[in-house]
């Protein structure tokens, strides 16, 4: 072609010798023609923030069902908690109809752990709690969705299913299913991140189905579930929920190392947390979460001193600083 290449392409070039036939490295350079028909990503996709690819399936909706946005149940782990939100996507932008982090289960009980699998777990259940106690079933009714759909109160472990009369298939407890009020259905967003079997991910989406909520999914990826005999064990999925995982691995240390169960267990103890009461703790805190799920109000109050002026604290100085760092090494 007398035209330039529109991409960058590197191939090799064969050379035939005396003896052997050797392969030598070509490179094309980029040319004018390449940097006329690049198009520049997303932001979002620079960052490596967005899956395009993924969001595009999970928010377009048929254009008959207009003002019935997609739900998704976006689930992120930070460095230090877990976060749960309902989303629904418009024009303008995504609208957060409900949202739960792990560093409010501390209300409920659960002080240590707020980043493991039994935490996700807690984390789905309240978003998904939270969530179907403000939903009303019409405007003139004052009941709401979460005395229709409770979910699995007992966490066995299993998957719920479903059939309606018309043969539409929900991920709901079949006892729970009300054939005029339909349950409230949310597709599940990972983001970017990988999923993994035995991901926190996926104790986050057990608990808003065991909340209540219609998530379609499927074992394959829950903790118990076997490749090869392609069986699941509800049993399994069910100790991890209750961290039976972290009491066996505080039990072994205890008794193998107790210089090290003391100094990486050091939280628990405080909060007189045992291997053998980490069951019960998690119970406790679903009870609370179905108690009361709703979300705490912040208290906003400003301290003021004597005089009634509102003032901060004063910075500390530099030998403070140095003698609170000291402090903190020798506790």
């Amino acid at each position: 072609s007398h035209l330039n290449p529109p991409l960058c392409i590197a191939h090799y070039r064969p050379t035939s010798t005396t003896t052997t036939s050797k392969m030598t490295f070509t490179k094309v350079v980029k040319n004018k023609a390449y940097f006329k028909r690049y198009q520049v990503k997303y932001r979002r996709r620079r960052e490596g923030k967005t899956d395009y690819y993924a969001r595009k399936r999970l928010v377009t909706q048929a254009k008959n069902k207009y003002m019935s946005p997609k739900h998704r149940l976006v689930v992120r782990v930070t460095n230090r908690t877990i976060i749960c939100q309902i989303v629904a996507a418009e024009i303008v932008g995504d609208k957060v109809l409900c949202s739960a982090y792990s560093s409010e289960l501390p209300r409920y009980g659960l002080t240590v752990g707020l980043k493991n699998y039994a935490a996700a777990y807690c984390t789905g259940l309240l978003c998904a709690r939270r969530l179907l106690t403000a939903r009303r079933i019409s405007n003139r009714d004052e009941k709401s969705l979460a005395e229709l759909y409770k979910g699995d109160e007992e966490v066995s472990g299993e998957i719920p299913s479903a059939t309606s009369f018309a043969g539409r298939k929900y991920t709901v407890q079949s006892d729970q299913l009300d054939e005029e009020i339909r349950p409230f259905k949310a597709l599940l967003d990972v983001g970017v991140r990988a999923t993994t079997r035995g991901s926190r991910i996926w104790a986050a989406l057990k608990g808003a189905s065991d909340g209540g909520l219609d998530i379609p999914h499927n074992p394959k990826n829950f903790p118990g579930y076997d490749v090869e005999s392609k069986s699941y064990d509800a049993s399994a999925h069910r100790a991890r929920i209750f961290g039976a995982h972290v009491a066996e691995y505080m039990s072994s240390m205890e008794e193998n190392d107790p210089e090290d169960y003391a100094e990486h267990f050091k939280k628990y103890i405080a909060a007189g947390v045992t291997a053998d009461s980490l069951e019960d703790l998690y119970e406790s805190v679903h009870a609370k979460i179905r108690e009361d799920p709703a979300r705490k109000p912040k208290d906003k109050s400003r301290k003021f001193d004597e005089a009634g002026a509102f003032r901060r604290k004063a910075k500390r100085g530099l030998k403070q600083r140095k003698n609170r760092i000291k402090q903190k090494q020798l506790a």
